[in-house]
């Protein structure tokens, strides 16, 4: 039978092929399968590790030049250097030759050879312009440090606390000596000193240690650098201060030079002579204006190899990426020695296998084999993967489905009613013309500049709407109909027909006015604009919309529940329809559906024509239960009767939903075994060529065996023992089976119940609504003159902004939410089985989808 077209009704119709492959092409076959993205391969090497597969080689190769190009991805974000966007190259997805491969990788290795080269020369440059740097601070601020040492010799002695740190004595007495000259050397006077750089924040700790270690015998002086230095391995900013350090002996100086070393100090030589210290600054000085020259260029020429390679490292990085998940993929066939063959299974579209064929068609002209490429399907008794064919559209529908769970193989799939129950409860929750027109033009706004934006980088949040701009579509188109249905927008109403009730035209200023009911005149959509501003207005929308929510939960779970019996028809499943679906659908609408019967025949009786009050449901429920055969306020003829009959057959279904299936599975596995079957579970083995030859080489861990027979044909064998079928338990059935009866019957009660949120968040919605326009736009309504000018223009801003912000944004999330939680809880439940297999294609495009290429 030809398999059905691809709807979003079901799941598409797979097939398990088996493909032959010459060695010479395998991957070029891979690749052209990678562009078409419809076969989802099965490893036949799971019982092979990692690095005893056939090409672990070529991964580890292409693993290398990933690793260069991710190196020169990071140069270039340090260096500031724009990469050429993906979305520039013609034909991205275009598959290359092995020669280009190899070529790539050969100027790989020589780009990152030169680039490290440059990179290391240019930050070792780095470091000695630092080194430099420093070097210069310190021999400027070393100058004004000797002169205040020979020149203060009272001060330093005066810093002395005792006498065991006789620190520049001599000074102080050569200083006392008119005889002796001015500039007399501190190496004839014993006393050394220690000059450096230290970052700022251990200067105290510094000096802690050196007072503590030296016990004070020590002259220090420290001053800051007024410019950061820069790091030029991790390009910070360091802030550090100079400092000079006297000392007596040639011990004590070896100990400060230490402390400062273990401390992060870099230490400099400095004349203590003026003149010489004068042409070491001049020396530095020099060397500095020679180093930024070579730095300038080593720089130009680096950031000029970088921009050269930005303007193709995106779509290298996108070819290893391809080939290296080509030979990723390839790991996953088996090899037959004999013939010098790759032997692949995998799943895939039938309606798919035509172009699947006619490409490796393609690729066999294109290579010049005169051995074609075999496509074999298999007749298997595993479950295939689901796949649902979407577009643009209805992808994101599709994928609140596939949030919840994966449909199983050809049930029906939710994601198709979602398209307009979604939006739909949503809408009736967010009720407003004026927001859903917001929610409308934001959404087209996006799906005009599609493009653009998701070619741009967006943040997480506005990711989220980009992604859903079609369900955002849908929610304000929906928005806006249910907004003309309680004829709101904004909060205010929408006269758009003649109202059905008139106000009297005489009538004093403080005393109720009651309206009055226009013969012969229905308002002939939605609710009448008149209800605006009325006193009983919330007591009216209170009711109608609670009723409202209790008939579209009905209806909502009602359909879902018939989707049930599409699955249990398509399955073949007769013993779901007799023992779960109609005596499941006899007790929903014994109850519920008799409830929404007597609201909706309460709302076609005028009952103050008939001189009767209306009766109340809630408490003909209840008592429905408690007192059957009992009715206090009557809201039909016979309606006792009625519901004693509805109640009975109600809790006759219970039984019937805990005992039918149980025990008919049972009886139809007694009566298998009578005639002689086996269990599906005790079968070991199946042939797709029906071959009952049992001698085979295993090729990948028992799971799978391919055997020659004595005509050279390929027979392969499948372990089916891991299939989900089993030996029948009826205990575990029976268990199963309790468990569904006791959650459908109390969640019947409960999912009703939760449908009540349609008309609370509604109620919520609008009141919200109100109460914003009260405090904002009408406030400054009243208001006259230049100031009322003035506050409606701030008022109309403040409106605006909270509207977008806390109605749209924040209520419109919150109503998403609650739609979303009323389609997975309350609906999927009644049919959704939700234990398939997602089908997960070899696709080049999803590839790139899943890890981008910036």
């Amino acid at each position: 039978m030809a398999p059905h077209k691809d709807t979003l009704f079901r799941s598409a119709d797979m097939s398990l092929t088996q493909l032959y492959i010459a060695n010479e092409i395998g991957r070029e076959v891979v690749s052209a399968l990678g562009e078409l993205g419809v076969m989802d391969f099965r490893d036949l090497n799971q019982s092979t590790s990692a690095f005893q597969r056939t090409f672990t080689q070529e991964i580890r190769r292409l693993d290398n030049v990933e690793r260069q190009l991710r190196y020169f991805q990071s140069q270039m974000e340090k260096a500031s250097i724009p990469m050429r966007s993906i979305y520039e190259f013609d034909n991205i997805l275009a598959a290359p030759s092995a020669s280009e491969i190899d070529e790539l990788a050969d100027r790989s290795q020589s780009l990152e050879n030169r680039i490290a080269s440059l990179n290391e020369s240019y930050e070792t440059l780095k470091r000695r312009e630092v080194e430099l740097t420093e070097w210069r601070w310190v021999l400027r601020e070393a100058g004004g440090f000797f002169d205040r040492a020979r020149g203060q010799t009272e001060e330093i002695r005066q810093s002395m606390d005792n006498d065991d740190a006789p620190l520049l004595r001599d000074v102080e007495q050569s200083g006392s000596n008119a005889d002796a000259p001015a500039d007399r050397s501190f190496s004839v006077m014993n006393i050394g000193f220690v000059a450096g750089v230290i970052p700022r924040e251990r200067i105290a700790a510094f000096e802690r240690i050196l007072w503590r270690t030296l016990r004070g015998n020590l002259y220090m002086n420290q001053s800051e650098i007024p410019e950061p230095i820069i790091n030029p391995e991790t390009n910070e900013e360091i802030n550090k201060n100079v400092f000079v350090i006297f000392a007596h002996g040639k011990e004590i100086i070896a100990k400060i030079r230490k402390i400062s070393e273990s401390l992060g100090a870099d230490l400099y030589s400095v004349d203590e002579n003026s003149d010489l210290r004068r042409d070491q600054i001049h020396e530095v000085n020099t060397r500095l204006n020679d180093l930024a020259s070579v730095l300038r260029n080593t720089k130009q020429t680096l950031d000029a190899e970088l921009t050269a390679i930005g303007r193709s490292l995106v779509a290298w990085m996108v070819i290893i990426k391809k080939e290296k998940a080509v030979y990723q993929t390839l790991n996953k066939f088996s090899y037959d020695q004999a013939r010098k063959t790759l032997i692949a299974e995998a799943w895939c579209p039938t309606n798919y296998l035509g172009l699947v064929k006619s490409t490796l068609q393609d690729v066999n002209d294109r290579a010049g084999l005169s051995v074609p490429t075999i496509v074999n399907q298999i007749k298997t008794t595993k479950t295939p993967p689901t796949y649902v064919k979407t577009n643009k559209f209805t992808l994101a529908f599709q994928t609140i489905i596939d949030a919840y769970g994966t449909a199983k193989y050809t049930e029906v799939n939710p994601g198709l009613p979602t398209i307009v129950t979604f939006p739909f409860l949503f809408a009736v929750m967010f009720g407003d013309f004026g927001h859903g027109m917001i929610l409308t033009m934001a959404a087209i706004a996006m799906i005009y500049w599609e493009k653009p934006l998701s070619r741009g980088k967006l943040d997480e949040l506005f990711s989220m709407a980009f992604y859903g701009r079609y369900i955002m579509l849908m929610m304000g188109i929906f928005s806006m109909y249910t907004g003309l249905i309680y004829c709101d927008a904004f909060s205010k109403e929408l006269a758009l027909f003649p109202s059905m009730w008139e106000w009297p035209k005489n009538f004093k200023v403080g005393e109720t006015v009651v309206a009055h009911r226009v013969d012969d005149y229905v308002y002939p959509f939605g609710m009448d604009w008149r209800w605006h501003g009325a006193s009983n207005d919330l007591l009216f929308s209170n009711s109608y919309k609670m009723k409202l929510s209790i008939i579209l939960g009905w209806a909502h779970m009602t359909f879902s529940l018939c989707l049930s019996l599409v699955n249990a028809r398509h399955f073949r499943s007769k013993i779901d329809i007799w023992g779960n679906f109609v005596p499941g659908m006899i007790f929903f609408q014994s109850i519920f559906g008799y409830l929404v019967f007597c609201i909706i025949y309460k709302w076609s009786v005028d009952w103050y024509k008939v001189g009767q009050s209306p009766p109340g449901l809630l408490n003909m429920l209840i008592y429905m239960f408690l007192s059957p055969g009992t009715v206090e306020e009557q809201l039909y003829p016979g309606q006792a009767g009625v519901q004693v009959v509805l109640l009975l057959l109600a809790v006759a279904q219970v039984p019937v939903m805990l005992f039918l299936k149980p025990f008919y599975l049972r009886w139809e596995h007694n009566k298998a075994r009578a005639m002689g079957y086996r269990g599906i579970g005790e079968n070991t083995r199946v042939s797709a060529l029906d071959d009952d030859d049992d001698e085979g080489q295993n090729m990948n861990g028992g799971r799978d065996s391919f055997a020659d027979d004595e005509d050279g044909a390929v027979m392969i064998t499948q372990d089916i023992s891991d299939d989900e079928h089993g030996e029948f338990e009826f205990s575990e059935v029976m268990i199963h089976q309790v468990i569904h009866t006791i959650e459908f019957c109390l969640n019947c009660v409960s999912h009703t119940a939760s449908y009540l949120r349609l008309w609370a968040l509604s109620l919520a919605h609008q009141q919200l609504s109100i109460v914003l326009w009260d405090m904002t736009l009408m406030n400054a309504f009243s208001m006259g003159g230049a100031v009322g000018v003035f506050a409606t223009v701030v008022a109309f801003y403040l409106w605006f902004v909270l509207t977008v912000f806390v109605l749209c944004v924040m209520e419109g999330t919150s109503a998403m939410l609650h739609s979303l939680r009323l389609h997975w809880v309350e609906a999927m439940s009644k049919h959704f089985i939700g234990d398939g297999v997602p089908f997960e294609p070899f696709s080049f495009r999803v590839l790139l989808e899943e890890e981008p290429v910036e």
